[in-house]
Order: C-alpha cells, then structure tokens, then sequence
C-alpha cells in the first residue's frame, strides 16, 4: 500500500486494550482490538508503505493491522507499548531489544516431536531469540550459522538446523507464519556485503569461502597454475550470484563444477568484498618494511581484526600454505601465490610488489604469525597427501589394479580428534549425518562407502546393541517379525498422504516384507522381497518422524531391464522394538550369520546361563497356525487385553497495562 490508502486515525492503548477514533474529540471509537488478541508485532523496514516508519499487529483472528507514522520517536514509543501489553512477564526480557518481529509461536523439538509447545520469538538482525516455554532463560540462534533452513509449505512447519539441535516452527496462523517465515529466511541469508553479513560457519568463516577452499583441496592441489588460470567468465559469475543468493544451498560437486571456476568465484570474492579481508585497516599491513619486526607487526593487526575476518584470514593463509607445498605438482609456488593473491586481497591495482609481498609473508610465516600446531599441521598435509595418493589410484591404469585405498575413518564419534588413516585393500559404508546403517561384518566396505558420495562418512564404534540383538534372536524359534509401524513413502503410491506417518501392520519372514492397511486385512497392500531391502538407522529431521526410533528402507529391483528404486519410512514407539525389527532384517539378509561365529563361541563358553534364558513374568500371545490366524489372535489380543493379567501403574496427569494515546495512521486487513 501507498500512503493515500491510509486513514489518519487518533489511537489509544489502555488498559489492555487499543482503540482508534476519527479523531481526538470523538468519543466513540471506530474500531479496536485487546491486546490478548494480538500474535505478533513487525516492524517494517523504513519506507515500506509510503511512510517513514511503519509495523503491523497480527490477530488470532487472521487480521493484519498496519500502522505508519513519519515520527521515529512515536513509531518506537507505540511498538515498545504494544508489545509490553501482549508479551507476558515470562518473557519481558525479549522486550529490552531492538527487534524487528516479536510474538508468539508453537514449536517442537526432536526431544519432543509428539505435542507443540508455545513459545516467545524476537527477530534482532541475524538472531533469533527465542523464551521457550519450559525454559527460564532466552536462548540464540545465530540464523547465519544454520546447517539448514527448510520449509514444509504443505504443513506450514519451518525446520532449523543447527550443530546438535533441530527446531520445528508450526504456523497456527497462515498470515502470521508466512511473515515469520519470510522474515527469518531473509535473516538467514547474506545481510550485506561485508564478510561478518555473510552466511558463515559454525567457526565463522563464510560459507562460499569455506566451501571454495574444501573443493579446491580435494580436486585441484594438483592441477597446473591453480588460482593462476582463468576459468569460464560466464559459469563463474553464475556461480557467484548462486552463492550471494544462498550460500548454504550451493554444493559444489566434482563434474559439474571446474576446478578452474571454483578458484576464480574464491578470488572474486575476496576482490568484491566491501571493506576487504584486511578491514578499514589494510593500509597498516601494507607500511611494515622492516623485515625483522614486519612479524611481530602482523601479528598484532590480525589480534586486531573482527572475529570473522580473523577466522577467514587464517583459513585462506592455511590454503594457500597448503597449496605450496605441493607446488612441484601444481607448478604454484610461494611467490606464484603471492603474486596472483596480494592485489585481490588487498583490492589494489597490483602496480608494485607491497601488497604481494604481505602475501608471501603470510604463508612463510604461517606458522608463528598464526600460533599454529605444527602436529595438527602435519596431520593435515599427510591428509592431502593421501586425499592426491587416494584420487590417483581411482584414475585407471591400462594393464594394473588399482593399488590400496587410504581414507579417514572416525573412531566412535565424528570429530577431528577421533580421525584415523586406513588403508583399505581395494575393491569401501558409513553414515550420513541424520541416517546410518550398520554394515556386516562380511560385507565390503569400499564400494559401498563410494556409491554413497562425499556427504557420507565411516564411523568404526562399539556396537553396544548387538548383545540385545544377539539375546533377541536366539530367543526365536523362527526369525520372522510381525506388528505395527508408523509408515510414510517418499513418494504417495497407495493414495496415502506423502506429509505424514500412517499406522499400518507389518510382516516380515525368510523371504519378504509384507504391508496391511490393518491387523485383520487378508490381502497384503504391498510386498518387496528381502533381499531388495537396505535398512539404515534414522530418519531425516525434515521428514518431522512422530519418534526418534525410525528406519529409513531403500528398495531396489532387481529387473536390469527396468530398475525401480522406491525408498519409505517406517517408526518404532521404543529402541528396543526398533533393534526387534533390524535384527530380524539383518538375519534373514546374513542367513543368519549376524556375528562372527568365533566370537560367539568365545562368548558362550564365558557364561555360564544359555542366550535364551528368560526370568520373570511376561504376556503371553497364542500365535499358531497361519498367518491369517495368527493376524486374527493379535487383533484380539489387541482389542481386549485385559485377556492377559498384566501389572501396571499409572499416574493422571500478570499483565501489563500501559497508556498511550496518539495519532496514527492506519490500515486493516
């Protein structure tokens, strides 16, 4: 709207609630609202409709309030008078800042995916502070930093993902999610043209320039005059604009992307960059001429920098250290860099050798000037090593085998500290960050782990399940698994709602995996045989699995005429019906041969109770007969259970007014 849509009215805030008259001297009010009503407050950026300064007030009742004034003093008293009136004691610290949103949202977490809770939500710059309902204190969310940020339009569910932490924003109200969904996505990305208003790591180093340096280290430390070579103008500032847009959704993959362009964009940016690398100070770096106390001087301007341009800095300098240290592969010595990257840091003509020579000192120096671990920078180079060893032997050679494969695994957990070196006899699977899938001991690991991409690593750990799994099977007279799981197919072939889980009744014997609607349904709806079936631990967040103890199942045909790949979902109410059913999988796939039979016997001979002992008192289910019977002796089971005695036990289950009195102008919607 423009401002001649506007009407000039005289507002009052009392009392819990605004009202608004035709002007001062009338009594009665033409229209108003309570403040209880009101769902969230935004204030518009300067000159949005036709005015100076504006906000608006979201109701329950999906009516949209916009209010414009040219005063900045009156548009910051109302707000702050507003949102005192609607924001409960609980979370009136969110009140002391300068935000641009604030209200009320429900929300889940993956601790508690089951029930939405309402929480407090206040939009300031890139932060998203948040008073949750169970929790005394505010919590951050620095939106730049987020691994992921999605939106589920179907549900109206907006999914943050940050390191250790997901949340799900549910919209009660369209209107309103969608201006909190704008307003966060636009919070999120890129906010300007200096580095700390880029979307950045979790170390602070920009996302284009994290993600140039980890492809140019895995595919170019060999190619010939790296950095030095111009790439593809056109793909480049392609590329570039894709990055400024979103850099989080750029991922930069061998075969679409050239070495050549990746190295360019990295440039580019550092040369664009409002302000530079080096920051308002770069003449500084430029005046050391002495060479005996020009170290001790750049470590004092880089003790100086922002913490983003520190961070970067020192993430670029260890590259390009990396880089010459393969220069007899890659022809790009520590001058050859300095050269090509002192005028683009700098952003300086490159007519003499003053910002060159900064460069250089940079990278000979890397060491002292940065404090660097020598250890840990050994580590690295042996890495990159093996990394060119690694791509070498995956080039084939006419008339040779292709070598051993070394490659880095994680020892129980995945972080640097947990980095191991393997090598692997050729002919290598692993885990995804939010899905995994534990690998038999007999299966080969590395052509698994390769058909599976670079998003995927390998994890070696204890596999504290496997004695449950272990005990479970040797409980069995007959490995077969039957019951209810949630489902949900990655895509809708039986008419089912693609957006949600549905209840549906499993079995699973030697040879197939069977689906029913229900319990007593005679005919399966689907059936895939199990030896097509590759069963992984987890769910992706972005799916919102109604429990945390889910299987992800990839089916593939074994028609070489016609494949067919489908992939669904299937979640367990508890762990331990979860390892229940993976067992069985992984049984009947191993023709039973879960474990080592050398450890088993070992283990066997160390106890002096058999794996199928059972102590205590369970329900007991008849199941005989056929299937059809056995379906039938559940459902009854399942419909009257007091049938079985079981033991169980269970247990049941101020405002601030504040008076105001001006005028403004007003629109409704």
């Amino acid at each position: 709207p423009d401002r001649s849509e506007f009407s000039r009215r005289w507002c009052v805030l009392n009392d819990g609630n605004f009202s608004y008259y035709e002007s001062d001297k009338n009594a009665t009010p033409n229209g108003g609202l309570k403040m209880k009503e009101i769902v969230c407050l935004a204030v518009s950026p300067p000159e949005t409709h036709g005015y100076d300064y504006t906000f608006e007030l979201y109701s329950e009742a999906e009516r949209l309030y916009l209010f414009g004034t040219d005063n900045p003093e009156a548009m910051r008293e109302w707000v702050k008078s507003i949102a005192k009136s609607f924001i409960p004691a609980g979370a009136e610290d969110l009140l002391l800042k300068d935000f641009v949103r604030i209200g009320r949202l429900r929300y889940k977490d993956r601790l508690n995916r089951e029930m939405s809770r309402l929480g407090w939500f206040c939009l300031v710059g890139s932060s998203l502070h948040i008073r949750l309902e169970e929790h005394t204190a505010d919590e951050t969310i620095d939106l730049q930093k987020l691994l992921e940020l999605s939106i589920q339009p179907e549900n109206e569910v907006l999914v943050l993902v940050e390191r250790g932490r997901t949340l799900y924003i549910e919209g009660e109200r369209k209107l309103d999610f969608q201006g909190w969904a704008a307003a966060i996505q636009r919070a999120a990305g890129s906010s300007g043209d200096t580095l700390s208003q880029q979307q950045l790591t979790e170390a602070d180093i920009p996302v284009i320039v994290e993600r140039c340096i980890h492809f140019t280290t895995q595919y170019g430390l060999t190619s010939e005059g790296i950095y030095r070579k111009s790439g593809v103008n056109s793909k480049i500032a392609a590329l570039l604009e894709e990055f400024r847009r979103n850099a989080r959704c750029v991922w930069l993959k061998e075969g679409e992307h050239q070495v050549d362009d990746v190295s360019n964009v990295l440039k580019r940016f550092f040369r664009d960059i409002e302000e530079g690398l080096f920051g308002l100070d770069a003449h500084s770096w430029l005046s050391a001429t002495d060479e005996s106390s020009r170290i001790c001087q750049y470590r004092l301007l880089f003790s100086n920098l922002p913490r983003v341009n520190q961070a970067t800095l020192r993430a670029l300098v260890n590259h390009l250290y990396c880089v010459q240290r393969f220069a007899d592969l890659n022809q790009m010595n520590l001058h050859n860099l300095a050269i090509v990257f002192g005028p683009t840091l700098f952003q300086a003509d490159g007519k003499d050798y003053s910002a060159g020579r900064v460069i250089e000192d940079l990278i000979q120096h890397y060491v002292t000037i940065f404090d660097v671990n020598e250890q840990q920078l050994k580590k690295q180079l042996d890495e990159i090593t093996y990394i060119i060893k690694l791509r070498d032997n995956l080039a084939p050679k006419a008339g040779t085998g292709s070598g051993d494969f070394i490659c880095t695994v994680y020892l129980e957990e995945k972080k640097e500290t947990a980095e191991q070196h393997v090598k692997v006899r050729l002919t290598f699977e692993p885990e995804v960050e939010e899905i995994k899938r534990p690998l038999h001991y007999q299966e080969k690991v590395l052509p698994i782990f390769h058909s599976l991409g670079i998003d995927s690593h390998l994890l070696v750990k204890k596999h504290f399940s496997m004695e449950a799994m272990l005990v479970y099977l040797a409980s069995k007279v007959e490995v077969s698994k039957h019951g209810m799981m949630k489902f949900r197919e990655e895509r809708s072939l039986l008419g089912l709602s693609t957006g949600s889980f549905n209840d549906r009744y499993f079995i699973l014997t030697s040879t197939s995996l069977r689906l029913y609607k229900e319990v007593r349904s005679n005919r399966p709806e689907r059936e895939w045989l199990v030896k097509c079936l590759k069963v992984y631990h987890g769910i992706k967040k972005k799916l919102r699995p109604p429990t945390c103890w889910g299987l992800t199942v990839v089916y593939e045909s074994e028609k070489h005429e016609k494949q067919e790949r489908q992939q669904w979902y299937l979640c367990c109410d508890t762990q331990n019906e979860m390892r229940e059913w993976f067992a069985t999988f992984m049984s009947i796939q191993n023709g039973g041969r879960v474990w080592p039979a050398e450890w088993l016997k070992s283990r066997a001979a160390s106890r002096s109770a058999p794996l199928d002992a059972r102590f205590g008192n369970v329900s007991l289910i008849p199941l005989r007969g056929s299937e059809n019977e056995m379906r039938n002796s559940v459902a009854a089971f399942t419909a009257d259970p007091l049938a079985v005695s079981l033991i169980s036990q269970s247990q049941p289950g101020s405002a601030n007014h504040t008076a105001n009195h001006a005028a403004l102008c007003s629109q409704t919607h």
